[in-house]
Formats: structure tokens, C-alpha cells, sequence
């Protein structure tokens, strides 16, 4: 029987390594319109989201939003919205993305508190379920899944 990677790679997706830190959370590399991060894979986060202090940073253009964030012991956070982003995870990429922008203090504060580095944002579900996402936990990478140009 082949391996998973070797079955994932024939079936046109792209490795990607995810590093397991000392908080048990998953942090992957990504690039926002061309500039690289530090983001937390999560499957429980409904949208990729991006601390609203890197708003700059990641050169995004924003704009009011009535939904309100929940999540990681936070509630009833404000929110802005961005769409028409570059997202490249390796060589897998997502144009027009739409991203939440809220306040990841209280994220960046609990990861600090355990030695943990801060996160510039969340890579969420949305975008596990665009790219047919296959995690493997014991070799800690996700497989993604190429769009057919």
C-alpha cells in the first residue's frame, strides 16, 4: 500500500510542514499579498482571520464589519472585513481571499504565556475546506490540494 504522502503527491497536492509548538497548537508559514507570517492551523476557526495590528504589515485594505468574533475565551469582538487578498501556503495559492481582522491580543498573550511565539493570524477552515486539506498529525504537515489553472 502506498503511503499517504505518496498517494496525496500523485493526486496533485503540495506538502506543506506544520511545526507543533510547546502549546500544542499548529503553526504554519503562509504568505498575505506577498509578505510572510506566522499563523496558527485551525480547524475550529471558521474564517482566516489576521490580528488587526498587522493590518499595515500585510498591506490590507479593510473595511467595517457587523459579525462579531468569538474564540480562544474572547467574546462579542468587533471586526473588519478584507477581501481581495493573495494567500500563498507554499506553493498553494488563493487569490480574492476574504480575511476577519479583529484583536489577536488575547491569542498572542496566552501563546507568550507558554513560551510560545505570537502569530500574526489564524488559518481557518475556510480555507482547509477550499483546499481539500489533509492533515497528518503524526508526520505534522498538511496536504493541499493544487487548483487547476
Amino acid at each position: 500500500m502506498a503511503s499517504l504522502k505518496k498517494f496525496l503527491l500523485r493526486k496533485e497536492y503540495v506538502r506543506i510542514p506544520l511545526l507543533l509548538t510547546d502549546t500544542n497548537h499548529f503553526e504554519i508559514g503562509a504568505k498575505i499579498n506577498g509578505i510572510p507570517g506566522r499563523f496558527i492551523l485551525d480547524t475550529g476557526a471558521s474564517n482566516t482571520c489576521v490580528g488587526l495590528d498587522k493590518i499595515e504589515f500585510f498591506n490590507i485594505t479593510s473595511k467595517a464589519s457587523k459579525i462579531k468574533a468569538a474564540g480562544a475565551g474572547a467574546t462579542d469582538m468587533d471586526t473588519m472585513i478584507s477581501t481581495k487578498n493573495l494567500l500563498e501556503i507554499g506553493e498553494w495559492k488563493k487569490k480574492k481571499l476574504k480575511i476577519v481582522l479583529f484583536d489577536l491580543v488575547h491569542v498572542n498573550e496566552a501563546l507568550t504565556a507558554h513560551q510560545a511565539l505570537p502569530v500574526d493570524g489564524i488559518i481557518g477552515a475556510d480555507i482547509l475546506k477550499k483546499a481539500k486539506a489533509v492533515i497528518d498529525y503524526n508526520k505534522k504537515c498538511v496536504y493541499l490540494k493544487r487548483k487547476k489553472d
